[in-house]
């Protein structure tokens, strides 16, 4: 299948911002979001939707971006704040807190998907598979994949029976398995299904 070329902006107003979340369908730990600014100038191959990239390249782009682009950011909601607010607030949230982290701020935001709530009083583009069609997204698809992939990986060290290394949350069979054996975690994400049946689960305790 022949790779769609990424568009390097929406419009004319500038900087322009693209935006996107991971681990919105995933059963434990935070949504993760970024935002990038990229110069019009920015090319690069392999560039596209995270979900179409394997993890090396992810992770050799995320060191590209993050050295090429204009301004980068990214930021997270946990697990406890997704359960009171539910994850399509959270991971807005999560938008707007990268978004305040940016260097330098954005006159315009183009943000993957078909919700969001106005950030500020800047002006900002839904786009569906946005992150296949405009390089900032993808960008920031990108960053927010690897960061939130680089947690998990680091609190499963501390939780191992999850496999989160692996499976980095989202609700595979082992991770469901693991739930019924072992309960939850302080990571889990008690307002989502979290196993089959939905028994009662209590909290993991050490020792």
């Amino acid at each position: 299948m022949k790779k769609i070329e990424l568009k390097s902006h929406f419009g004319n107003i500038k900087p322009e911002a693209g935006c996107d979340e991971a681990g919105r369908g995933c059963l434990a730990g935070p949504v993760f979001a970024a935002a990038v600014i990229l110069p019009d100038s920015f090319e690069h191959p392999l560039l596209n939707d995270s979900k179409q990239l394997g993890e090396k390249q992810r992770k050799a782009l995320r060191i590209i971006i993050e050295n090429e682009a204009i301004a980068w950011s990214v930021a997270s909601v946990d697990n406890e704040e997704i359960d009171k607010i539910n994850i399509l607030n959270a991971s807005i949230l999560a938008m707007h807190k990268a978004l305040s982290g940016l260097k330098v701020q954005p006159e315009f935001i183009i943000v993957d998907g078909n919700r969001f709530k106005p950030y500020k009083n800047t002006a900002h583009k839904t786009v569906v598979k946005g992150d296949a069609k405009y390089k900032s997204i993808a960008a920031a698809s990108i960053l927010a994949k690897t960061h939130r992939d680089e947690f998990m990986e680091n609190i499963a060290k501390q939780y191992p029976q999850y496999d989160w290394q692996q499976n980095k949350g989202y609700p595979v069979k082992r991770h469901r398995a693991a739930i019924m054996e072992y309960g939850v975690t302080p990571f889990h994400r008690l307002s989502y299904k979290l196993t089959d049946t939905q028994m009662k689960i209590e909290f993991m305790t050490k020792g």
